[in-house]
């Protein structure tokens, strides 16, 4: 048994992974603004400071917070809120864990898979694959730093650059839940995804196994936004209009953020099966079909 303190644990996954980490008989603590429970204590990232309490014996940090990525048009303001929401709370948790000399087994960080940019290509990226130049990237690049500075202090550390995930509520399925389902842009762009339930286990086996390193979080399978579309009207039982809505459309609704819905290419989930892990949604017809 491990006693874990999780940031974002009030959102989608860390909802979930909170269960899931108590089914296994670890002791969960939540860092929120608000808390009302009693597992959870505050902190504030702009006054830079946490209830040292919530830090008392943990072992493992599992780091998810930072503002959604898709919630609001890329103003310059909300961008350095995505950027600090990410860097500034891991910098804070650095502080805290140096100052109190906390012996963490392990710093487990979430991070996206624009890490690699939001191209379009024929590439399947792997975890060595260098980081892309484009907005994206350059939070997964600041995000990724931010959780590495524990290695300076002799902690493990853990990154899993996350998909698309897929949750019966919430998220993006929700919002692609559409009475007509479609294509975006070309619809030739690649949407990698992964269940929240493979996720969610992902994070349970790198603290129950000791996994550490960077790993892609993203299902075996690859789809396209064409063929995926296809799969959700079948699973939704909503009509399917192959013509894709035009990008033009798109960048008007979205502005700059538009490309994350209409580039992306083929992630490679080879690393994280190798370390022993198996998907228990590695289609997206089982994924979609769980809900």
């Amino acid at each position: 048994m491990a006693k874990i303190l999780i940031t974002g644990g009030t959102g989608l996954i860390g909802n979930k992974l909170t269960q899931l980490l108590i089914e296994n008989n670890h002791e969960v603590v939540i860092l929120s603004r608000e808390p009302s429970k009693k597992n959870e204590f505050k902190w504030d990232i702009s006054e830079g400071s946490i209830d040292e309490k919530a830090l008392i014996n943990v072992d493992y940090i599992i780091h998810l917070a930072g503002a959604g990525i898709a919630d609001e048009r890329w103003t310059t303001k909300r961008k350095k809120i995505l950027i600090d929401s990410r860097v500034e709370s891991a910098n804070l948790l650095y502080e805290k864990v140096k100052k109190l000399q906390i012996p963490l087994k392990g710093f487990i960080s979430a991070s996206g898979i624009g890490y690699y940019g939001a191209v379009t290509t024929e590439e399947i990226f792997e975890e060595t694959a260098k980081a892309g130049h484009d907005f994206l990237a350059e939070i997964c690049l600041k995000w990724e730093a931010s959780a590495m500075q524990f290695a300076e202090e002799q902690i493990p550390v853990t990154i899993l650059r996350t998909g698309v995930v897929l949750s019966s509520t919430g998220g993006a399925l929700e919002k692609m839940r559409t009475p007509v389902v479609t294509p975006l842009g070309s619809g030739k762009q690649y949407l990698p995804w992964i269940q929240i339930d493979d996720l969610c286990e992902m994070y349970l086996k790198v603290v129950e196994n000791s996994i550490t390193g960077i790993y892609n979080a993203v299902a075996p399978e690859h789809h396209t936004s064409y063929s995926f579309s296809k799969e959700l009207a079948k699973s939704i039982q909503k009509p399917f209009v192959g013509i894709p809505v035009p990008s033009f459309l798109l960048k008007i609704m979205f502005g700059e953020m538009a490309i994350i819905l209409l580039e992306g290419s083929r992630i490679s989930a080879k690393k994280v099966e190798k370390s022993g892990f198996s998907f228990q949604f590695e289609t997206l017809k089982k994924a979609l079909n769980s809900f």
